[in-house]
């Protein structure tokens, strides 16, 4: 018997239309169901002998032709203990019955030579017996066999793609190569709505918006011409009937024939659209925690106002909204703790700060005309002023037709103050702010706040310290007997614009008598206010004891006493108790201090300095290089228990004496050596102007300051002429009284100052009496004459004079009352071999104006 002939083209019916009676019949093209089943067939005569064997036959089976033709089936191929039913089930075939079964089979020993199997290969086929007859008429049968396996494996097939379709809780499709849905599940029918049936025929357009649909189409047609999967492709629609948006995860990949041929394509879809909802959230969150990551390293790095709020707007644009402003109140920015309005949100605010990614206005489309750095206030009904009132957020409604659509007013809260508003926007396009955005502006917003409030106080604190410390520093230029002086002081960062806290640097120049001038220059350890505070009582300090007239190691001897109670409980009080147990004092209650102080007489041009920690000062001679003068540095004042040491030096005419804080050389890139090394360098032309020395100082160590105070002290070194001195020893003797006066009245006669003549005879008698009275030793006067004349008469005595006041009936007692009516000034110091008490009266054209002695006389009776 042949084999079962081929089919005709198309498994539903005739192609392109053609009715059946026109069909055309051709051979099969690849992809027939037999090709898949693999049928065989072969017939058996009326003698139970085979008698066709077809090549089917041969590939299920494994058997020649040429060995199967002619042999008993049951015989040749069915096990032994089986036979005698096969037999009569042959009988009955043979007399005309149908029989369908499954047979075990083996490929008989004698054909196993040209078996394509094993030898003794057993195996299971299913079978279809259908009774025909020969050209003669006798009875016959025809036989087709399957491989059971081949058929489990079909039924396997179709069970799997019924419980895949069936039973899969993704939506499954079967598009054909026209994109046309072939078959879908019910899941998709729940989602799309119908029955699977009603989506038959149906293209991806009918599902999802045109452009969607016409990505998804191109990427089927992909799938289909190259085979490559697609794996997690996000589409996105709606569900028919609504207006929510889905989003589905599509895998998409080519399904074929048994023989391999493409035949459409399987669509796999879940839905994700919590999960994206998810997603977002879950990126929203991350996106939050890294601007509040970033907020909080990069808001409040600066302690200046107008920075900080620009750092808040660098955070949150465009990385949060696409324009925001920062308004703050004008009453606070100027230092007033509570503004006018500042309640009801309708005080004065100053626009602080602005940044835009889209657009160089405020608020486009809005009308704001707000420009930065303008003061202005909100109107009482409107949002942002309901905002500032209520300490809230608000949004702000939108204007048609501007770019911003969705406008956050947050209050930038610190402390429970509202200290100002920032607003934050997003133009047409953008998403609307939501819940979470709000709360996040609201953090961010408090976040600046804290550091703008902390850069308000600051600034207000820092103002302070600053008028404090500048009332304490001598006004202008100073001036000095013998002596040209230059100053400078700047503040911490003055340099680089960048603000500071205050610092304990001081200088002072204060005038000794006998035209001596002391010069001072300190640093108090640490910063702000309470440093400033500790440098004024220090430079008060020293004030007090430099008009004393002591020596210059005594002073700072009693400075540290000082320094080592002010930071105590108890102030200066407990300086003495400090002082009485220097080592139980605590170093963490005071305050740490350098300190050069230095006396110079204009007389004699010597120099006295002593130093507590200080940098040594720099002294430049005429015609010679700069150097650091050899000044014992000594402890800094505060830690006490070692004594001060002096050291005194002649200061050639012309020469010029720098002092200074280590602001000037010292910094964080910069090592003290290095900036040392640079101040004696920049000191190379000290004949110029001294006020053009210290301009040029400064420029040239302009890269080894900054970041602390600078205070520079400089003096140039012009001796008293001796024309202008006169110095006599005299006697111990009652006449000297009388030659004194003669000597006075000659020197002033010779330097044309007639008219102080009678003062200073009466006066220089008064004192030279006092020493032969109460005095020891020779006495030595002395008159100096330059922006005022000083009268000293010197004795060995160590009595200091007092002045008291005399009773009427007292004949004397009234010598240091008349010198005190008639000078300007005086007092009595100690030297090394005495004492010292001197006059001083103004020179002729002075402001001030002296007291006729007759008329002081006639005041003291």
């Amino acid at each position: 018997m042949s084999e079962i002939p081929a089919r005709a083209t198309g498994s539903e019916g005739p192609s392109d239309g053609a009715p059946f009676g026109d069909a055309v019949w051709q051979s099969s093209p690849p992809g027939s169901i037999y090709d898949y089943i693999k049928v065989a067939s072969f017939s058996i005569g009326a003698d139970g002998l085979v008698d066709q064997w077809s090549l089917r036959a041969e590939q299920l089976l494994g058997i020649p032709a040429e060995h199967a033709v002619g042999t008993d089936p049951i015989e040749a191929f069915i096990d032994p203990d089986l036979r005698e039913r096969g037999q009569r089930k042959m009988a009955e075939i043979l007399d005309g019955r149908e029989w369908t079964g499954v047979v075990p089979f083996r490929v008989p020993d004698a054909a196993a030579g040209g078996a394509q199997r094993g030898r003794g290969q057993r195996g299971l086929a299913e079978v279809y017996v259908m009774p025909t007859r020969t050209e003669d008429g006798e009875k016959a049968a025809v036989c087709i066999v399957v491989d059971v396996r081949v058929l489990r494996s079909i039924e396997t097939d179709l069970a799997a793609s019924q419980a895949i379709f069936g039973q899969s809780p993704f939506g499954f499709l079967l598009i054909d190569p026209d994109l046309r849905v072939r078959r879908a599940n019910q899941r998709f029918a729940s989602v799309f709505g119908g029955t699977p049936d009603d989506h038959r025929g149906k293209g991806v357009h009918d599902y999802l918006p045109r452009a969607e649909g016409d990505r998804v189409s191109a990427t089927l047609r992909r799938v289909l011409e190259t085979g490559d999967s697609i794996t997690d492709m996000h589409v996105t629609g709606f569900v028919p009937g609504t207006e929510e948006r889905r989003h589905w995860s599509v895998n998409l990949y080519r399904v074929h024939s048994g023989s391999g041929r493409p035949i459409g394509v399987a669509w796999l879809g879940t839905d994700i659209t919590a999960r994206r909802e998810a997603a977002r959230e879950a990126a929203a969150a991350r996106r939050n925690l890294a601007l509040l990551n970033e907020a909080g390293a990069r808001i409040g790095n600066s302690l200046d106002l107008e920075t900080t709020a620009r750092e808040l707007l660098d955070v949150v644009v465009p990385g949060f909204c696409d324009l925001a402003t920062v308004d703050l109140y004008q009453g606070l920015l100027v230092g007033d703790e509570t503004p006018p309005g500042l309640a009801d949100g309708s005080a004065e605010l100053r626009r602080v700060a602005f940044s835009s990614a889209v657009s160089d206005a405020p608020f486009p489309g809005t009308g704001e005309q707000v420009e930065l750095g303008a003061v202005h206030h909100y109107g009482f009904n409107s949002p942002c002023a309901d905002a500032l009132r209520t300490a809230r957020p608000r949004i702000v409604p939108a204007e048609d037709g501007g770019l911003v659509q969705s406008t956050l007013a947050v209050p930038m809260v610190a402390h429970d103050t509202v200290v100002g508003l920032a607003r934050f926007a997003r133009t047409k396009g953008s998403e609307p702010f939501g819940d979470r955005d709000r709360d996040l502006a609201v953090e961010l917003a408090a976040r600046a706040a804290v550091c703008i409030d902390n850069a308000r106080l600051y600034r207000r604190e820092h103002e302070r310290a600053l008028i404090l410390q500048r009332s304490l520093l001598p006004p202008g230029d100073p001036e000095a007997s013998g002596l040209d002086i230059a100053c400078r002081y700047l503040p911490g960062n003055a340099a680089t614009g960048r603000p500071s806290e205050v610092g304990g640097d001081w200088f002072d120049v204060i005038e000794l008598p006998g035209h001596r001038t002391a010069l001072v220059v300190g640093d108090v350890m640490g910063r702000g206010l309470r440093a400033a505070v500790a440098m004024g009582e220090l430079r008060t300090a020293v004030r007090t004891l430099a008009q004393l007239d002591i020596e210059p190691a005594e002073v700072l001897s009693q400075l540290d006493e000082i320094a080592r109670g002010l930071g105590a409980p108890g102030g200066v009080q407990q300086a003495t108790r400090a002082a009485r147990r220097p080592r139980e004092a605590d170093l963490s209650e005071v305050y740490l201090a350098t300190c050069v102080y230095a006396v110079y007489d204009s007389v004699t041009r010597r120099c006295t300095f002593a130093n507590a920690g200080h940098l040594p000062p720099v002294l430049v001679e005429p015609g010679e290089s700069a150097l650091m003068l050899d000044v014992p540095p000594g402890l800094p004042l505060g830690v006490g228990g070692e004594p001060f040491e002096e050291v005194e030096v002649e200061l050639p005419e012309g020469s010029l004496l720098a002092l200074y804080t280590d602001g000037l050389v010292e910094s964080r890139d910069h090592p003290l050596d290095e900036g040392l090394q640079a101040f004696v360098g920049a000191l190379t032309d000290p004949a110029r102007p001294l006020e053009d020395v210290c301009d040029q100082v400064l420029n040239t160590l302009d890269s080894h300051h900054g970041e602390d105070d600078i205070a520079l002290l400089m003096a140039r070194v012009q001796g008293l002429p001796s024309e202008s001195v006169g110095d006599w020893t005299l006697p111990r003797e009652p006449r000297s009284v009388g030659r004194a006066r003669e000597l006075a009245r000659a020197k002033l006669l010779d330097w044309d100052m007639e008219s102080l003549v009678d003062t200073t005879e009466l006066l220089v008698s008064e004192l030279v009496t006092n020493a032969l009275r109460y005095g020891e030793g020779e006495i030595r006067l002395r008159l100096l004459l330059d922006r005022t004349l000083v009268c000293e008469v010197w004795d060995s005595g160590l009595v200091q004079p007092r002045r008291r006041r005399a009773r009427d009936t007292d004949e004397g007692g009234r010598g240091l009352q008349l010198v005190g009516l008639l000078s300007a000034a005086w007092g009595s110091r100690r030297t090394p071999r005495g004492k010292t008490v001197w006059f001083e009266l103004p020179l002729p054209g002075a402001d001030t104006q002296l007291t006729d002695p007759a008329e002081a006389l006639l005041s003291l009776f």
